[in-house]
């Protein structure tokens, strides 16, 4: 058989299986689906908030971190319109551990917008969905594909990593974005369009993993150019990381009896509206002295003690290292203007960021 007959019949073969991919995934997916809080059982009904609220919370967080605060949230405010009414005061509160915060202050302003602008009911297309706070390209997709079975492909890391391996994607992310986007919409099947994306994201959360992938028990592994070459765990291929400088600051535990002060953050911005212990800037070059010139006003404090080590943390552009001041003040000493007084056995009913959980810690221990 002349040469050229035999790449014409491989490449012929190719397609067929390539063409074969969107079946074995939904096929797949019908046995091996993934059981999550969000997601009805086989012939349920799909509900749009819990879509919607489950894909806000996995933004840049874990389904297992992610798994108590959706229960949470959904005893609190079962509905859009439950949630639309609160405050979001309350809304920071409960978020309160799963970082990220701007993503409470959105997901309150979405829940508000839905009630206020589309009577209670999420719009069913990726252009309505992207007018509401909070929803990006990604997350429109998801939902219009998930919740109202538009013809669409979210694509989250799990499913760059299948996409990138399967057709060995040699481009470095962030800048291979659109290519996989693209290979990623030829895996969408021609119904189902919401069960061919989460068959992606299931195929990368179990088999298609960062390391050892399981490739003897992925449903395409035929096709994989990945792993027909050997280097699976190279993709999908990415930018070297720039890490922003390392800043440092002060943080002031005050205690007065079995209280301690707090404030608010501003509501824009890092944090935005949490409750925090007071704090200095945060800045690079740290100096002692000019961070406690920030410390709290407090008439009544001779000296600052400074705790043993450090408060470390990392934010998405940059590590943070807090010094801890501390100081007990009379039982009649007034905070001063914007900060407050709460007791300390409370301090689990504030919108406490994690690192202010560290900092707290660290003073009182």
């Amino acid at each position: 058989m002349p040469a050229s007959t035999v790449i014409k019949a491989r490449k012929t073969k190719a397609a067929f299986a390539a063409a074969d991919r969107p079946a074995q995934l939904l096929a797949w997916y019908d046995r091996h689906r993934r059981k999550l809080p969000w997601r009805p059982l086989p012939g349920g009904t799909i509900d749009p908030y819990r879509v919607w609220l489950s894909e806000i919370m996995l933004q840049q967080t874990t389904v297992q971190a992610v798994g108590p605060y959706f229960e949470k949230f959904l005893a609190r405010w079962p509905t859009v319109a439950d949630l639309g009414a609160a405050s979001q005061d309350d809304v920071l509160r409960m978020w309160a551990g799963l970082g990220y915060y701007s993503r409470a202050r959105n997901l309150h302003a979405c829940a508000v917008a839905v009630l206020r602008d589309h009577g209670g009911a999420f719009p069913d297309t990726e252009a309505g969905l992207r007018s509401l706070p909070g929803i990006g390209p990604y997350t429109a997709s998801a939902i219009a594909a998930i919740a109202f079975a538009r013809q669409c492909m979210p694509v989250d890391g799990n499913i760059e990593r299948v996409v990138s391996r399967l057709y060995a994607v040699e481009e470095a992310l962030p800048r291979a974005k659109p290519q996989i986007q693209a290979l990623a919409t030829t895996l969408l099947g021609p119904k189902r369009a919401g069960d061919s994306a989460q068959a992606l994201m299931d195929l990368g959360s179990t088999i298609c993993t960062p390391k050892k992938p399981a490739c003897a028990l992925c449903p395409i592994n035929d096709g994989c150019a990945a792993r027909r070459r050997g280097d699976q765990e190279t993709f999908p291929r990415k930018a070297p990381k720039k890490t922003g400088l390392l800043r440092r600051g002060a943080a002031f535990v005050v205690t007065r009896g079995e209280e301690l002060l707090v404030r608010t953050r501003a509501e824009k911005g890092l944090l935005g509206g949490m409750t925090e212990v007071p704090v200095s800037d945060w800045l690079a070059g740290h100096d002692d002295k000019a961070a406690l010139a920030q410390a709290p006003a407090l008439k009544s404090v001779a000296r600052w003690h400074r705790k043993v080590g450090v408060v470390s943390h990392v934010f998405t552009h940059f590590p943070l290292e807090l010094v801890v001041y501390t100081a007990q003040v009379p039982a009649r000493s007034r905070a001063p203007d914007g900060m407050r007084w709460v007791p300390v056995a409370t301090l689990h009913d504030e919108a406490l960021p994690n690192l202010m959980r560290k900092v707290i810690a660290h003073g009182l221990g």
